[in-house]
């Protein structure tokens, strides 16, 4: 996969498959099926600053499984897979 590296408080990450069954067995076509919410870091940004100039620290790391806002971020198709760009706050809480 071709690198991007988020500029600011972003993140790149990639949403993870939704599951192709729904709770009650029947099989779901990819029409029908929520955009998934969980995601997988990428790659970080380059951070941000607060108004006393001081660097603010990310809360996730590149690895970490992470549920994000259904419908934020901006995606993007890098060699033919579909990422997200989305901003840190966008991030809801990350999945142990």
């Amino acid at each position: 996969m071709a690198s991007i590296k988020p500029l600011g408080q972003r993140v790149l990450v990639k949403r993870l498959d939704a599951e192709a069954i729904s709770a009650g067995g029947i099989v779901l076509p990819d029409t029908a099926k929520e955009k998934p919410q969980e995601a997988e870091v990428l790659s970080l940004g380059t951070g941000g600053k607060d108004e006393d100039g001081k660097t603010i620290e990310f809360t996730v790391k590149v690895g970490d499984k992470v549920l994000i806002s259904k419908y934020g971020g901006t995606e993007v198709k890098i060699d033919g897979q579909e990422v997200l760009i989305i901003s840190e706050s966008d991030i809801l809480g990350i999945v142990a």
